[in-house]
C-alpha cells in the first residue's frame, strides 16, 4: 500500500521541513509514504473561485480513478488516535493507493469534494498548511506505531 499527503503551498519554515523528514523517514519503516507539495504558478490570480479550480486542476493531475481519496477538513469526520490506527488498517486492506489532500487558503473545489471518497478531520480548528502536514505525518506514523504494537502511542 502507498500513503500520498498532497498538499497546496511550499513548507518554507526550517523546523516544519526538519519535523516532516523525519516523521517521513519514520513512517517509511511501516508503508511507502510521500508527501508532495503542490504549487501554483506565478500568474496573477483575479477570485477565488479562479484559485480554486487552479489548484482542483493540479490535485486531480495527481489522483486516478482506482485512488481512495481524503480530504484533510475541518468539517470531516474526528478520530481518536487509535480510531485512526483502525481506520488505516481497514484502508491498507481495501486500497493500493489512499491519498489525504491538503487543500489552500479556501480549502477545496465542489469538483473535489466529489472526487473524494471522505472528509477527515485533525480539529475543529484551522491550521498553518504546515502546522497541518505535521501534525497528519505525526498521526500518521502514531496510527503505525498503534497497528505495530511499538511503545511510541501511550493509552
Amino acid at each position: 500500500m502507498e500513503i500520498v499527503l498532497l498538499s497546496i503551498g511550499k513548507t518554507n519554515k526550517m523546523y516544519a521541513q526538519e519535523m516532516i523528514l523525519e516523521y517521513k523517514k519514520r513512517l517509511n519503516k511501516y508503508t511507502k509514504f510521500t508527501s508532495n507539495e503542490i504549487r501554483l504558478s506565478s500568474k496573477k490570480i483575479n477570485s477565488k473561485s479562479e484559485l480554486l479550480k487552479r489548484e482542483s486542476s493540479l490535485f486531480l493531475n495527481h489522483i486516478t480513478d482506482k485512488d481512495y481519496v481524503i480530504l484533510l477538513d475541518e468539517k470531516g469526520t474526528n478520530y481518536t488516535s487509535i480510531n485512526f490506527a483502525q481506520k488505516v488498517e481497514k484502508l491498507r486492506i481495501l486500497h493500493k493507493r489512499i491519498i489525504f489532500l491538503i487543500g489552500g487558503a479556501y480549502g477545496f473545489s465542489e469538483i473535489i469534494h466529489k472526487n473524494s471518497n471522505e472528509k477527515m478531520s485533525l480539529s475543529r480548528m484551522t491550521f498553518s498548511h504546515q502546522m497541518a502536514k505535521i501534525f497528519f505525518i505525526e498521526q500518521l506514523y502514531r496510527a503505525f506505531t498503534i497497528l505495530n504494537h511499538h511503545p511510541y502511542h501511550n493509552e
